[in-house]
């Protein structure tokens, strides 16, 4: 089994969170930027370790943005031998509600 990190440990108020849930909250706050110019909103998100596929980006309710996705925990071989794991893992939905302004029918990710 993987020997994981536990950044709560000790911590009282999230004792009674079980392991996996604390893995899947800890990816839940995907950090997001977000900046306006004259021509444009621009979002830059960490997801390191995603693939493209792995993210979606729509627009929902009209003028709400929403990135999503999910990272798969690593698959673990029978003969390897991990001495930290750190990156979370788990499902992450992040939502902005968009301005007035915002031309939600030019909405478009890299």
């Amino acid at each position: 089994s993987l020997d994981i990190w536990d950044p709560f440990e000790g911590f009282s108020a999230v004792a009674s969170v079980p392991p996996s849930a604390r893995e899947t909250t800890a990816f839940a706050t995907a950090r997001i930027d977000w900046k306006e110019t004259p021509e444009a909103h621009i979002f830059k998100a960490d997801l390191p370790g995603l693939k493209k596929e792995e993210v979606k980006v729509e627009v929902e309710d009209g003028n709400v943005l929403q990135i999503s996705g999910e990272r798969s925990k690593e698959h673990e071989e029978k003969n390897d031998k991990w001495h930290r794991v750190e990156r979370s893992c788990g499902k992450f939905m992040r939502r902005f509600r968009l301005p007035e302004n915002a031309k939600v029918d030019q909405v478009k990710a890299n």
